[in-house]
């Protein structure tokens, strides 16, 4: 290749990586996160799945799988990942905290996300997010009976 044609190719990529540097369709740093807002009919969801030692065993595994890395192995928001996060983890065994939300509240966030969770999406199905519910709910009450 020529040097006179390097040299363009050379321009031309300089070029083209600082055109997409200053890009407009980078988000814009300043603006406030939006509002992370539950509908009213996923609040309402009542939970098809019985709290069964099936379904907490199922809920479990999962729970192991997707959210001990975050939320601890005892649900406690101590995870191996808790102290890289700058957002604070819910602690699955306050039964204060946990009252507050309904079964269908924690379902709609374990399907769709929040904030920097991930969603589980299509990866489960409805009954294994219904057994993750289950077992997420045992962990407060498991905590309630250890301190009678």
């Amino acid at each position: 290749m020529p040097r006179n044609s390097f040299v363009l190719l050379s321009l031309l990529s300089v070029a083209g990586f600082v055109a997409l540097a200053q890009s407009p369709s980078k988000p814009d740093q300043t603006a406030a996160p939006a509002e992370y807002k539950i509908p009213p009919e996923a609040v309402k969801q009542a939970n098809p799945v019985k709290a069964t030692a099936a379904s907490l065993a199922a809920g479990k595994r999962m729970y192991g799988y997707d959210c001990a890395m975050c939320h601890g192995a005892k649900g406690d928001g101590k995870g191996d990942l808790a102290a890289d996060m700058k957002t604070p983890i819910v602690d699955f065994r306050d039964p204060k905290g946990m009252q507050t939300k309904t079964d269908g509240e924690l379902f709609y966030i374990i399907k769709n996300g929040k904030g920097e969770m991930p969603a589980e999406g299509t990866r489960a199905k409805p009954e294994q997010v219904w057994d993750m519910v289950n077992y997420i709910r045992s962990l407060s009450k498991k905590e309630t009976a250890e301190k009678k």
